[in-house]
């Protein structure tokens, strides 16, 4: 492995633990926000090693998903999802974080994903064609006002 993989894998790591810890204090859309704010993607939209983007995104998300394997908590597809969007993002890569839902026995489940150039990166996507992904803001039924 390259000292750039390398660098990319504790990236990961590091990348992982924050926002494990960070969904579950801070909240999804304030970490999502934050990291919006710290890492902007950049103008040009081409990763700084030349690959293509899809190419390169793959490389990233085979390198996270080794990091996630080695870490000694637990994350589930939004931990990881939010984490490869970043280290994207870092990168130059017009990444998008995708949301979707679905109803499995009458049970509402979610899922989160990773697109670049309109296709999956990540290896959590693969089922994502089960899911409908959400294109607006939801507002549950329960908390309509009169």
């Amino acid at each position: 492995m390259s000292s750039y993989a390398r660098r990319i894998v504790l990236e990961a790591a590091c990348g992982l633990v924050a926002t494990y810890a960070s969904l579950r204090i801070a909240g999804f859309r304030r970490w999502k926000a934050a990291i919006e704010w710290l890492n902007p993607v950049s103008p040009d939209g081409s990763p700084a090693c030349g690959q293509p983007e899809i190419e390169f995104a793959h490389a990233v998300a085979n390198w996270e998903a080794a990091a996630a394997r080695h870490l000694p908590l637990t994350t589930n597809c939004l931990d990881r999802s939010i984490t490869l969007w970043w280290l994207l993002r870092r990168r130059g890569v017009a990444a998008d974080l995708r949301l979707g839902g679905r109803k499995e026995n009458g049970r509402f489940e979610a899922h989160a994903w990773v697109e670049v150039e309109g296709a999956v990166v990540d290896q959590m996507g693969s089922d994502r064609n089960e899911f409908v992904p959400f294109e607006s803001r939801v507002i549950a039924t329960e908390t309509r006002v009169p």
